[in-house]
C-alpha cells in the first residue's frame, strides 16, 4: 500500500487539510501516514475520518487569545496556548473521535527531533494519549514552544531534523507515495535570522540540535529536489502536491486560511485519478 507523507509549517498545512478532506470524500485511507509538526497533527483528523474538523478549529480559534497570544507565556511558556490547543479543543470543545481513530489498522509515524542528539526519531502515532504529548513534541518550535519530555528525553519540532520524511517512508517499504508539501514549487529555504538566534541560544545546552538547525535549509532543499526527482523517475509511483501560491506560516486571516484549504482540496481533486492509481498494484493492471 502507498504512503502519505506530510510536511509541517505551522498554519501552512491547512493546504494539507484540504488534500486529506478530498481523500476522505473519495474514501481513500492510506495504510501508512508519516509527517512532522502541524502536518502530522492535522492528519489525526483524517485518521478519525472527521472531515472539515481541522478547518473548523482554525476558523473558530485561530484568533482566540487562548489559542495564540502573549498571555499564554505565563502558563504555557509559549505564545501558543499549548494545553488549550492539544487538550481543551480535542477533548472538550471540538471532540476528537478516539473510537474511529483506534479502529484504524495502519501505521502512523510522528516525527520528532531529539534535543540531545539532534537526530530525527519517529514515534508510533497509534500510541497517542489524551494530552497529545507526541503532537506537542512534533510542534515544539524552538523559541515558540518549550521542549517536550517523552521517555526521559527532550524533544523539539520534527521538522528540524527531517522536514519531509519521504526517505523514512521509502525505508519502511512504501514504494508508492503521495507527498504533500506546503511551500510552492519555486520555494527554497534559507537560514533566517530568527532561526540563527534560536540556534545560538540553544547551542550551549544542545550543541547537536544547534548544528541540526543550522544545516536544516540545505537538508530541506535537497529533500525537495529528491521529491521532484521521484516524480520524474517514478511517475506512476509518486504524486507530489504543492500549493500554487505562498501561504504564511502564522497567517491570521481566516479567509486566507480557508483559501489555502480550498487550494489543497482542488489540487488533490484535480489529480485524484493519479492518487487512486497509487492504490492499484501494477500486476492488476
Amino acid at each position: 500500500m502507498p504512503g502519505l507523507v506530510l510536511e509541517g509549517g505551522t498554519f501552512r498545512p491547512v493546504f494539507s487539510c484540504g488534500v486529506m478532506d478530498a481523500l476522505l470524500d473519495h474514501d481513500l485511507m492510506f495504510d501508512y501516514v508519516i509527517g512532522v509538526s502541524a502536518g502530522i497533527t492535522y492528519a489525526f483528523s483524517y485518521l478519525s475520518r472527521q472531515r472539515g474538523r481541522n478547518l473548523e478549529v482554525l476558523r473558530r480559534y485561530r484568533n482566540d487569545k487562548r489559542y495564540m497570544g502573549p498571555r499564554n507565556l505565563v502558563h504555557d511558556h509559549s505564545i501558543f496556548g499549548v494545553d488549550f490547543v492539544f487538550s481543551t479543543i480535542p477533548n472538550e470543545l471540538i471532540p476528537y473521535d478516539w473510537d474511529t481513530f483506534h479502529a484504524y489498522r495502519g501505521r502512523v509515524k510522528v516525527g520528532v527531533t531529539n534535543a540531545r542528539t539532534g537526530k530525527a526519531e519517529f514515534l508510533n502515532g497509534m500510541e497517542l494519549d489524551k494530552p497529545s504529548t507526541m503532537l506537542r513534541a512534533t510542534c515544539a518550535i524552538p523559541g515558540y514552544f518549550p521542549p517536550v519530555s517523552i521517555g526521559g528525553e527532550m524533544y523539539y519540532d520534527g521538522g528540524l531534523a527531517d522536514p519531509i520524511p519521504i526517505v523514512q517512508s521509502l525505508h519502511d517499504g512504501n514504494r508508492k507515495n503521495l507527498i504533500v508539501l506546503t511551500q510552492p514549487a519555486e520555494y527554497r529555504k534559507t537560514l533566517t535570522r530568527g532561526s540563527a538566534l534560536a540556534s545560538r541560544a540553544l547551542r550551549r545546552k544542545y550543541p547537536q540540535l544547534a548544528d541540526t538547525m543550522e544545516s536544516r535549509p540545505k537538508r530541506y532543499n535537497d529533500t525537495v529536489c529528491f521529491c521532484h526527482r521521484l516524480t520524474e523517475k517514478r511517475p506512476g509511483d509518486t504524486v507530489l502536491l504543492q500549493p500554487s501560491a505562498k501561504l504564511e506560516s502564522f497567517e491570521k486571516d481566516v479567509n486566507k486560511l480557508t483559501w489555502g484549504y480550498q487550494m489543497g482540496y482542488d489540487a488533490a481533486s484535480a489529480r485524484m485519478d493519479e492518487i487512486k492509481r497509487l492504490f492499484t498494484n501494477k500486476e492488476e493492471i
